[in-house]
Parts: C-alpha cells; sequence; structure tokens
C-alpha cells in the first residue's frame, strides 16, 4: 500500500485516516490495541503519529485488512516476526512504488 503522505515529523489521526481511507475511530482503535503504535499526545490531547508509527500502521492495515488477519493473530505475527515482515512490506511497496512510476512514464509515452 503506498500512502499520498508528505515527509512529516508529526501525522494527525485525520491525515492518517485520510490517507488509509479508514475512519479516524479505527486508528484510535488500533492505537490502543498495538503496542507498537507510541504516537505523542500534543496539548490539547491529540495524538500525533511519528513515520515509524506509519510504517507500523500499514503494516497493521495490511494484516488486517489485506490479508484477513485477526487483531489478535496480527498482535502475534507483529511479536513473532516484525523484522521479517517490515522486510517484505517494504520491498513490496517500494516494487508498488516501481510499478506506479513506470505505468505514469508508459501512459505518457
Amino acid at each position: 500500500m503506498h500512502l499520498d503522505l508528505p515527509e512529516k515529523r508529526y501525522y494527525s489521526i485525520g491525515e492518517l485516516a485520510k490517507a488509509f481511507d479508514v475512519n479516524a475511530s479505527l486508528i484510535r482503535f488500533w492505537d490502543k490495541e498495538f503496542d507498537v503504535l507510541k504516537p505523542k499526545k500534543n496539548a490539547k490531547g491529540n495524538r500525533m503519529f511519528t513515520p515509524e508509527d506509519v510504517k507500523n500502521l500499514q503494516l497493521i492495515y495490511h494484516l488486517v485488512k489485506e490479508r484477513g488477519f485477526t487483531l489478535e493473530g496480527a498482535k502475534v505475527h507483529l511479536k513473532e516476526g516484525k523484522k521479517k515482515s517490515m522486510d517484505k512490506f517494504e520491498i513490496i511497496s517500494k516494487l508498488e512504488a516501481i510499478k506506479a512510476t513506470l505505468l505514469n512514464l508508459k501512459n505518457e509515452l
């Protein structure tokens, strides 16, 4: 999954909900359920997600929404093989971005 997010130090829950095309309540729920998510809270108490949180959200989204894992299954998968899963996921994401770029180039020819 390739997210269309500008590079920033922190992302609001609204920005992430829009990028993932989900309700903010789902991201709030995942934040409570998954220990790997560690957003900071600003003075108003709003969650501010780091790029590392975004990577973890992408992996959670991939496991739950695209691969059909249960929440418990995703938690176990993350604990047992997070590094391997992240490496594979990042490779797939990069390949999808390259494919999109190549298709854009092809269409411009």
